[in-house]
């Protein structure tokens, strides 16, 4: 990636909301609670024809209590070394600040272009208070922006793609395809993704929440490029509390809703609760491709019969959804990690997979002469021919005589036949009958 801007400074002086102004959208959470921002969370914007990526980092303190702490500082300067332009976000409302001066020291060992932003300066009076950030001694200007209105972000863009080269990349993550992690909290989706990267792009706790924005990385394994998102917890909604919770479970459904496939992990030592089931249900429902990733297997006693009846319970709950794959795995043990990505592409390139008319209709009109459907009312219901339509996700038209009349019985054995000759292994179907 080129044309990086990362967001930096200590926590609450309004990050978060200059980040969703930059890239145009609600991406990131937002609260006046302190530390809400946690991992390294990515955009993209454009400014005069200039396109850029944006990084919101969480709020670098020294000294405090908090346990995310070093991890949350340790995200902050692994975006000082990936940006172009680094933003130092400052509070005019709260004046220069002994955490803004020890801050101002880490910035000091690089030499990238530093822009000092003075956020809240709504009114004149407010942006006259900046001149006390001179003392900082970084930047030759101070730029004055209302992030929460969008004042002097205009100004601000001008100045952040003059140290652009080039025009950069419209939208870097166009055509690839995204893999969300999902789960109920402290399952291990942040670790599965640690483990993978090589990196601790995610930052891991034994707290449940740890994770509370969606957060987007790029990953390339056997010849293929793809993104892959870890998410926060699902909890039942009776169970989230605060607002903070509540944002980040909606950031999880989005990137389900936005996912091309989505791995859901379980946690092998409770086995498949009602949580995980409306989980999959809900990735079911969306028609994305669907691997179930059974985490902390080395914690179970096991015997011969212990995978297969694991996998017959989970497939019992979530019946009739019967096609999708179920991999057992450890990310302490490092056991079958790569098998869940390799699984994954392999659910996408069938969820994606073009299957012209004739091979279809070589296939399953045997079939359906074999198994015709049932008459119904003496009536005789034939199915004259078969096509997959030019869908984003896997949709087939049959086109019969009177299909009112097609039941959900037969349906489902159109399905299975459509299954059994094409593999369409963890990949929802749709079926669609129209009169010809």
């Amino acid at each position: 990636m080129s044309n990086i801007i990362a967001i930096v400074g200590r926590p609450n002086v309004g990050k978060s909301t200059l980040f969703n102004r930059l890239v145009g959208k609600r991406k990131a959470i937002m609260d006046n609670e302190s530390g809400v921002t946690r991992d390294r969370s990515y955009g993209h914007g454009e400014w005069v024809g200039k396109f850029f990526t944006v990084i919101d980092t969480g709020g670098y303190v020294h000294g405090s209590d908090d346990i995310f702490e070093s991890e949350i500082n340790k995200q902050v300067e692994l975006a000082i070394q990936e940006a172009d332009v680094i933003l130092f976000m400052v509070d005019v409302d709260a004046g220069l600040t002994s955490l803004d001066e020890e801050f101002a020291n880490i910035l000091r060992r690089t030499d990238k272009p530093i822009l000092i932003v003075a956020n809240k300066a709504d009114t004149t009076a407010r942006a006259q208070q900046m001149n006390e950030f001179y003392a900082l001694g970084i930047g030759e200007e101070i730029y004055p922006v209302s992030s929460q209105s969008g004042s002097g972000t205009g100004e601000l863009l001008d100045e952040i793609v003059r140290h652009f080269e080039d025009e950069g990349i419209e939208d870097p993550d166009a055509g690839i395809p995204k893999i969300a992690v999902l789960g109920r909290p402290n399952v291990g989706k942040s670790s599965f993704i640690n483990l993978l990267l090589g990196v601790d792009r995610n930052i891991v706790t034994d707290v449940a929440g740890t994770t509370r924005d969606a957060i987007d990385a790029r990953y390339n394994a056997f010849g293929k490029e793809f993104i892959i998102v870890d998410t926060a917890g699902l909890r039942r909604k009776s169970k989230v509390s605060e607002d903070i919770e509540f944002y980040s479970v909606m950031r999880s459904v989005r990137a389900l809703e936005d996912a091309d496939v989505c791995i859901i992990m379980l946690d092998a030592t409770r086995g498949i609760e009602a949580q995980d089931v409306n989980i999959i249900m809900l990735a079911e429902k969306n028609r994305k491709g669907i691997v179930i990733l059974v985490n902390k297997w080395d914690l179970i006693e096991k015997d011969t019969h212990s995978t297969k009846k694991f996998e017959e319970d989970i497939l019992e709950r979530i019946a009739p959804i019967k096609y999708v794959p179920v991999i057992f795995t450890s990310v302490l043990t490092k056991q079958r990690i790569h098998k869940a990505v390799e699984v994954a592409m392999d659910v996408y390139d069938k969820k994606t997979q073009k299957i012209s008319t004739s091979k279809l209709n070589d296939k399953l009109l045997p079939d359906i002469e074999r198994y015709p459907p049932p008459a119904i009312k003496g009536k005789l219901v034939k199915i004259k021919y078969v096509t997959q339509l030019p869908t984003h996700n896997p949709t087939f038209a049959f086109f019969c005589n009177l299909p009112q009349y097609i039941k959900e019985p037969y349906q489902r054995y159109l399905e299975n036949r459509l299954r059994e000759h094409f593999d369409f292994t963890g990949v929802p179907v749709k079926l669609v009958f129209r009169k010809k």
